[in-house]
C-alpha cells in the first residue's frame, strides 16, 4: 500500500501541502493510533451539492465571465469540489432578492397565472451554466419556505403561521406544478423536502407545521396527487430542520402508512452537533436515507474574520454526520455578496465564495478548502467504513471509494500538533496532525 497526504491550515492564509508515505509491518505501537477497518462497511455516499438561491443567482449575474466559469470549475469540476447535485427553494426564502410566488393569486384555483419568471431571473442561468459545464442534468432537491400568503393561518409568506386546512389539496397541487415545470423544462427532480424548518417562525419566509400535520398532508394529499401527475418517482423528505428533534419527528411522522411513503429526513447543523440522533434514526427506520439540507455560519453568531476557527466548525459537524448515517450533502449558498447577502430580511451569512461588488473581487473563503477535503476525495458511491481514534481532540472518518482507494479525513481543531498512526491491514504509518489543520489520507493498494 502507498499513502498520498494533503494538509490544510493556517489561521490567516490558506496553505496546502502534500506528504508522501511508506507503510511498514504493525509493530504493536498501542498508543496514538487511528485503526482503519475497512472489511465494516456501512452508508454509500450520493454526493456532495450546494444551494442555488435567488441571492446566489443574483450575485452571479454581476460577475464577469471569468469569474463565472472559476466558479462553476471549481464546484463542478471532478478535478475540484466535484459537486453531484443541487438545492433550489420553492418561490422565495430569505436569501432573495425580493418575496414572490408563482402564483399567489387566491382566485386563481387553475394556476393559470402561474408564471416562473422570477426563477427565470437568476436561479435558472445559474442552473443552465452549471448543467452546461458538467454535460448532464444536475439532480434537484426542491424545498419550500412558505406557501402563498393567502394558503396561511396568517395570510403572510413571514413570521410562520400555518398551511389552512382548505387549502391542503391547493398547495399539493402547488407544489406538482412546480416540480412539472421544472420537468417540462428538461430539468431532473430528484427529490422534494416538505418544508424548511417547519418549526421555527423566522422573520422571513416561513410556514410550521407539527408532526401530524406533515404526517397527513403527505398521506392524504401531497403523495395522491404526485401520482396523478406521474411524479411518484420524486423522494420526499420530511423535516428539513436541526438535529435536536429529528429522531421523535421521524418518529411520529412515519406512522399511520406513512413510512413507506418517505425517502429519508433532511437536517439542518444549526443547533449544535447531535449526531447520535442521526444514528437513532438509521437504527429504528434503516432504509430511510439521511440528508444535510442546509449548513452555513450566520454572520450574527461567528465572526467574519474567524475563517479557521469557523472552517473547523463546518468540518467537525460533516465528520460526525457522515459517521453516524449521513449519505448526502447541500451546503447552503453557493455565493453571496461581500456582506453575505442579498437577504431580504439582513440575515446575512457566510459562503464558500464572497463576491465584492465594488472592487469586482472574487473571494474563496477557508470553509472551501476545508470541504473540499470531503467533496474532492470521498466519491460518489463510497462506503464508510469503521475508524476508531485515540483521542477525541482529533475527529476521523475513512470512506473506500469504488476504485477501491481509502479517504482518510483527520481534523485536528486543536491549538497544539497531535500525533497519530495510522494502522490498517497490518501495517501502519505515523504522521503528525498540526494544530488547527485538517488532513485527508488517500491510501492505494
Amino acid at each position: 500500500m502507498n499513502i498520498h497526504q494533503y494538509l490544510t491550515f493556517g489561521d490567516t492564509m490558506l496553505l496546502q501541502e502534500e506528504m508522501d508515505g511508506e507503510f511498514l509491518p504493525d509493530d504493536g505501537t498501542e498508543n496514538e493510533v487511528i485503526n482503519l477497518y475497512p472489511h465494516m462497511g456501512y452508508q454509500t455516499l450520493e454526493g456532495f451539492g450546494g444551494a442555488f438561491t435567488d441571492a446566489a443567482g443574483s450575485v452571479f449575474a454581476k460577475m464577469s465571465k471569468e469569474q463565472q466559469d472559476e466558479l462553476i470549475r471549481k464546484y463542478f469540476s471532478p478535478e475540484q469540489m466535484n459537486y453531484q447535485m443541487v438545492r433550489i427553494p420553492v418561490d422565495s426564502c430569505d436569501f432573495s432578492t425580493h418575496m414572490y410566488a408563482a402564483d399567489d393569486m387566491e382566485e386563481d384555483e387553475g394556476f393559470e397565472h402561474f408564471s416562473f419568471q422570477d426563477v427565470e431571473q437568476y436561479i435558472l442561468p445559474l442552473l443552465d451554466r452549471a448543467e452546461a459545464y458538467c454535460k448532464r442534468k444536475l439532480p434537484i432537491m426542491l424545498s419550500p419556505w412558505s406557501p402563498p400568503a393567502y394558503m396561511k393561518t396568517n395570510l403572510n409568506r413571514k413570521e410562520g403561521g400555518a398551511l389552512r386546512k382548505k387549502y391542503h389539496s391547493r398547495w399539493a397541487r402547488y407544489l406538482c406544478r412546480y416540480m412539472k415545470e421544472y420537468t417540462d423544462r428538461g430539468y431532473h427532480i430528484q427529490r422534494l423536502s416538505i418544508q424548511n424548518e417547519p418549526k421555527a417562525v423566522q422573520p422571513w419566509d416561513s410556514c410550521v407545521y407539527s408532526a401530524g400535520e406533515e404526517r397527513d398532508f403527505i398521506r392524504d394529499f401531497l403523495v395522491p396527487e404526485m401520482e396523478k401527475n406521474n411524479l411518484s418517482h420524486i423522494e420526499l423528505f420530511i423535516w428539513d430542520h436541526n438535529k435536536e428533534r429529528a429522531f421523535e419527528r421521524a418518529c411520529e411522522v412515519m406512522s399511520d402508512k406513512t413510512e413507506e411513503l418517505v425517502a429519508g429526513v433532511a437536517f439542518h447543523w444549526y443547533s449544535g452537533d447531535h449526531f447520535d440522533a442521526l444514528s437513532l434514526i438509521h437504527e429504528k427506520y434503516p432504509d430511510k436515507k439521511l440528508i444535510l439540507s442546509e449548513s452555513c455560519l450566520e454572520f450574527s453568531k461567528f465572526g467574519k474574520e474567524d475563517q479557521s476557527v469557523n472552517a473547523g466548525r463546518l468540518a467537525h459537524d460533516m465528520i460526525g454526520n457522515l459517521n453516524h448515517g449521513m449519505s448526502g450533502f447541500y451546503d447552503w449558498n453557493v455565493l453571496l455578496d461581500e456582506k453575505g447577502g442579498p437577504n431580504h430580511t439582513g440575515n446575512y451569512c457566510d459562503a464558500p465564495f464572497l463576491y465584492y461588488e465594488e472592487t469586482k473581487k472574487l473571494e474563496e473563503r477557508f470553509v472551501l478548502r476545508y470541504y473540499w477535503h470531503f467533496t474532492h476525495f470521498i466519491q460518489p458511491g463510497a462506503v464508510r467504513i469503521a475508524a476508531t481514534c485515540y483521542t477525541s481532540f482529533l475527529d476521523v472518518t475513512a470512506w473506500k471509494n469504488p476504485d477501491h482507494s481509502i479517504a482518510v479525513i483527520i481534523l485536528n481543531r486543536s491549538g497544539s500538533d497531535l500525533p497519530y498512526v495510522l494502522r490498517i491491514s497490518g501495517k501502519l504509518v505515523k504522521y503528525t496532525a498540526k494544530a488547527s489543520s485538517i488532513i485527508t489520507a488517500v491510501i492505494k493498494e
